[in-house]
C-alpha cells in the first residue's frame, strides 16, 4: 500500500467527534486517471490563444472524452482490486472523467484504504461528515486512481461572504442613482463600462447562473431596468433535487444578485438559473462538479457561466482541487467562459480571517482555467476594495499566459511577505469590477450588497454581450477567456490605488500599476472588448 493523500490538520470550523459506528454506510467515488490530461490542456490553449490557427475551434463532447476517459486497463485494474476486497455494488459512471462508485461500511473502508475514518462536525452549520486525514491504495494502482472521495477533503461550498445593508422599500423610491456615486445599479454600470442597452439578438447565446445549497432566485427588474420589457425573466433548470420557489419569503440575496445582474445587464441574453439541491453526487464541494458536468453534457452548453461560490483552497487536497479544475478545463475547451468572484477575505481567502499564519488562496480562484474577478469601489477613479480576495495559488503553478503580467508585481514586491505565499503560484484575480453598494431588490426591499459576488456577474454579462455580436458576425465565441484577456490588456482601466486586501494579521497586497492581486489587470470596457474581438460597435 502507498499513501495516496494526507493532510496534517483539520480545516478551521471542523471538530472531531470520534469514530462513527462501524456499520455506517459511506458512498465512495473513485476518480480514475485520464488517458491524456496534457493533451486536453494543449487542445484548450490551441483553441483559446489568439493567433493560433485553431483559435475558436472549440471541441465537441466526443473530442474532449478522447482525452479525459480512463483507459480500459485502469477500469479493469481498479475493479479487480475492489471486487477482491468484497465490494460488489460497483457502478461505472462516465461524466467528464470516469468514476467507480460504491457503498461500504466504515469498518470495510478502514481496511480497504488502510486508514481510520472519523466523524467531524462543521460547527457553524452543524453538518457532519465522515472523513480521514490519510488514506492509502495499492502501490500498483497509483497511476490509475486520481482521487478517492470522501476521504481527506473537507468541502463545504458557500456563497462568497457578501455583506448586506437595507434601504427603503422599492415602492418608496422614485428613481435610482444613475451616476454610481452612491450606489451601483445596471444603469450606472452601463455608463461606467460602456455596456450597451441594445438587446441581444442571437437565440443561441446563453448565460448560466448556478445557485447552490438552497439559494433561490427571483427577478425584480421593474426598478433596476425599467426600459426592459415587463415580462423579462429567466429559465430555471434543477439538478440534485434543486428547486426555485417564488415569493418574498424565499428570496435569497446571492441568487437574486446573480440573476438581477445577468438578466439586468446582459440585455436580451437567454439566462438560465441552475438550482443545485442538496442531493449532490459529485463528492466535491457540494455541487461544484455536478453543475459543470451538467453543463458539459449538453450538446450546446451556455457560452458563459457566472458563479459566486467559493472556499479556501486548502479545504480540498491538491488531487481533489485538480479534479475539479480539470473539469473546468474540459468545459473551457468546449467554448464556455467560466467566471467566478475572487472571494471576500483579502489575502485570507474566501472570507476574512486574521488568525491565519500564512496567506490562504481562495478556490477556485487559483485554478488556471477560470476567470477570477476581484472588486472595486468608487468612481473617477475606481479604487481597490479591502475585501477583494487575491494572491497566489498554493496548488497550481503560474500559467504562461500571465507570466509577463505578474512578474513585475513580484519584482516590485521584493521580500515583502516572503514565506507567506507561493510566489510561483497562479496569480488571481485576473480582472475586477464594481463590488460595493450594489443595489438589488429582494422581498420587495432595496438591499445593498458588498462583495465580489457582485463583480463576477457584471463581467459575465459583458462577455455574453460580446459573444452575441460574435455569433451574429458568424465568428466563434470567446470561450476560455484568460489568454485573450492577458493578450489584450488595453481592454482594461488599470486600478492603481485604493485599499489593500488585508488579512492574516497583515495589511495585504496593494493595488499598483499593472497587474496586482486585488484588481488583476483592471476593470473592463465593453467597446474595447469588442475591438479586441475584431468587432466594432456597429457590428
Amino acid at each position: 500500500m502507498a499513501v495516496h493523500e494526507s493532510r496534517s490538520e483539520v480545516p478551521v470550523h471542523y471538530i472531531l467527534e470520534g469514530p462513527p459506528h462501524p456499520e455506517t454506510l459511506v458512498d465512495f467515488r473513485i476518480a480514475l486517471t485520464s488517458m491524456n490530461r496534457s493533451g486536453l490542456e494543449k487542445a484548450l490553449y490551441d483553441v483559446s490563444v489568439p493567433g493560433n490557427p485553431l483559435y475558436g475551434k472549440h471541441l465537441s463532447i466526443e473530442e474532449v472524452k478522447s482525452y479525459t476517459s480512463a483507459s480500459a486497463h485502469s477500469v479493469t485494474a481498479v475493479t479487480e482490486w475492489l471486487t477482491e476486497n468484497g465490494i460488489t455494488n460497483l457502478k461505472l459512471e462516465s461524466a467528464v472523467h470516469e468514476y467507480l462508485i460504491f457503498s461500504a461500511p466504515v469498518d470495510v473502508a478502514n481496511d480497504l484504504f488502510d486508514t481510520e475514518f472519523h466523524s467531524f462536525v462543521h460547527a457553524p452549520s452543524g453538518k457532519r461528515a465522515i472523513r480521514t486525514l490519510q488514506y492509502s491504495i495499492p502501490r500498483d494502482l497509483v497511476s490509475h486512481i486520481n482521487v478517492v472521495h470522501p476521504t481527506t477533503s473537507f468541502d463545504l461550498a458557500k456563497p462568497l461572504s457578501i455583506s448586506v445593508s437595507y434601504g427603503k422599500r422599492s415602492s418608496e423610491i422614485s428613481s435610482s442613482d444613475a451616476s454610481c456615486s452612491n450606489t451601483i445599479t445596471p444603469q450606472c454600470l452601463q455608463d461606467l463600462y460602456d455596456i450597451p442597452t441594445t438587446p441581444a439578438t442571437q437565440p443561441s447565446n446563453r448565460i448560466a447562473v448556478p445557485g447552490l445549497i438552497e439559494y433561490w432566485a427571483q427577478a425584480f427588474l421593474e426598478r433596476l431596468r425599467p426600459d426592459m420589457p415587463s415580462n423579462t425573466t429567466f429559465s430555471v433548470e434543477t439538478i440534485d433535487g434543486g428547486t426555485n420557489p417564488q415569493g418574498p419569503e424565499y428570496a435569497g440575496y446571492e441568487a437574486n444578485l446573480d440573476i438581477q445582474y445577468t438578466v439586468g445587464l446582459a440585455t436580451g441574453v437567454n439566462t438560465t438559473f441552475i438550482s443545485a439541491g442538496p442531493n449532490n453526487t459529485d463528492g466535491a464541494a457540494l455541487g461544484f462538479l455536478d453543475v459543470v458536468e451538467y453543463l458539459y453534457n449538453m450538446t450546446d452548453p451556455p457560452q458563459v457561466m457566472s458563479k459566486s461560490y467559493g472556499f479556501e483552497e486548502w479545504w480540498l487536497t491538491p488531487s481533489q482541487a485538480q479534479q475539479v479544475c480539470d473539469v473546468y478545463m474540459a468545459l473551457g475547451a468546449r467554448g464556455v467562459s467560466l467566471i467566478f468572484g475572487s472571494g471576500d477575505g483579502g489575502v485570507s481567502g474566501a472570507e476574512r480571517n486574521d488568525t491565519c499564519t500564512e496567506f490562504l488562496p481562495a478556490f477556485p480562484g487559483g485554478c488556471p482555467y477560470i476567470t477570477s474577478v476581484g472588486g472595486t469601489y468608487s468612481i473617477n477613479p475606481e479604487l481597490s476594495t479591502n475585501f477583494s480576495s487575491g494572491g497566489f495559488s498554493g496548488y497550481f503553478a503560474r500559467p504562461s499566459y500571465q507570466e509577463q503580467a505578474v512578474a513585475p508585481f513580484l519584482e516590485n514586491l521584493g521580500n515583502t511577505y516572503a514565506g507567506l505565499f507561493n510566489a510561483s503560484g497562479r496569480g488571481f484575480p485576473d480582472i475586477a469590477a464594481q463590488s460595493h453598494n450594489v443595489e438589488i431588490i429582494t422581498g420587495g426591499e432595496t438591499v445593498y450588497i458588498n462583495g465580489t459576488s457582485c463583480s463576477g456577474p457584471i463581467f459575465a454579462s459583458m462577455v455574453a454581450l460580446v459573444n452575441d455580436r460574435l455569433i451574429a458576425a458568424g465568428k466563434p465565441v470567446l470561450g476560455f477567456l484568460n489568454p485573450f484577456l492577458y493578450n489584450n490588456t488595453q481592454i482594461f482601466t488599470d486600478i492603481t490605488a485604493g485599499l489593500p486586501n488585508a488579512g492574516c494579521g497583515t495589511g495585504g497586497f496593494n493595488a499598483t500599476a499593472g497587474w496586482d492581486p486585488i484588481t488583476g489587470l483592471g476593470t473592463p470596457n465593453f467597446l474595447k472588448m469588442l475591438e479586441a474581438a475584431g468587432l466594432s460597435n456597429d457590428d
